[in-house]
């Protein structure tokens, strides 16, 4: 039993995501039959098991269009864990997320009430008083480099609020993950001819090349491929993990191991830390006035 490598203790909040490989908009031979599909079972034996007091399951908007999936989790969860259970898309830059990133997300709470996704508080947007983060916020303050460059340590101050939080808690100077890919001649190329905004490849029109004044499109892993899904918005290259890292608000104190392919993929299926932060503290807030 679970519980018994818990140790009895009392599990509060349940928090997982399923594979999303099959139900991602970006895969281009997903179908609903994907045996990863169906590990969101996995996740109601341990709501079953261990009984907490709230859940948060997350995956891809494409959840939605395939299969009954969402209305099976809802309802599977909601009777492993005796609790009621909700989902909602949430929208990333609406908490501080540089990028127009959506992702589904299923709260379920064993409280006497329904849990309220208004309780998530916007920090961005037109219903605040800060605009959207764009890609000029994220990375702006970030070394330039050429194919292959790399620096170590930051050569400007921040100038935006959203690079004051990404280098709160880096104790020093250094500066890690910042290393462009080694591209050939002609790539550079390319990339150097492709005015901003606009796709990089012909075949490829999610691949573009950033601008400065905009959200980055949804960031994805990519695989095991060898090619990069965006150019920065003024060196002709691809960009560096620590600059994925920024797209996706991990802060610069966060370390990717790896090599320049395999952190393509964990910042890729990662889920944004702010907007994870925007949803953990709506959840300890209902659990706070539930007590």
């Amino acid at each position: 039993m679970i519980m018994d490598l818990l140790d009895n203790r009392r599990v509060n909040v349940l928090i997982g995501g399923v594979p999303c490989q099959g139900f991602s908009l970006n895969n281009r031979k997903r179908y609903k039959n994907d045996e990863r599909n169906f590990l969101y079972k996995e996740f109601l034996r341990f709501a079953q098991d261990l009984k907490p007091d709230a859940i948060l399951l997350e995956n891809v908007l494409g959840m939605q269009s395939t299969g009954n999936f969402v209305r099976n989790i809802e309802r599977g969860l909601s009777r492993a864990g005796q609790m009621k259970v909700k989902s909602q898309l949430l929208f990333a830059p609406d908490y501080g997320v540089p990028q127009a990133r959506s992702r589904l997300v299923f709260v379920g709470v064993r409280g006497k009430k329904k849990f309220d996704f208004s309780r998530i508080q916007k920090t961005n947007g037109p219903s605040t008083r800060h605009p959207y983060n764009t890609v000029r916020d994220a990375l702006a303050d970030l070394p330039r480099l050429a194919s292959n460059g790399e620096a170590t340590a930051y050569d400007k101050a921040a100038t935006t609020v959203y690079q004051r939080i990404m280098r709160w808690r880096v104790a020093s100077d250094a500066l890690t993950n910042h290393k462009a890919p080694n591209h050939p001649a002609d790539v550079i190329s390319m990339i150097r001819d492709t005015p901003p905004g606009q796709p990089m490849y012909e075949k490829y029109k999610q691949r573009i090349r950033l601008a400065w004044d905009m959200q980055s499109p949804t960031q994805v892993s990519g695989g095991i491929r060898p090619q990069f899904q965006f150019g920065h918005p003024e060196d002709n290259r691809g960009l560096t993990i620590r600059e994925r890292c920024r797209i996706q608000s991990f802060p610069d104190s966060f370390y990717v191991t790896g090599g320049i392919v395999q952190g393509r993929v964990q910042t890729g299926n990662a889920v944004p830390p702010l907007l994870a932060k925007a949803v953990a503290l709506a959840i300890r807030e209902y659990l706070d006035t539930e007590d």
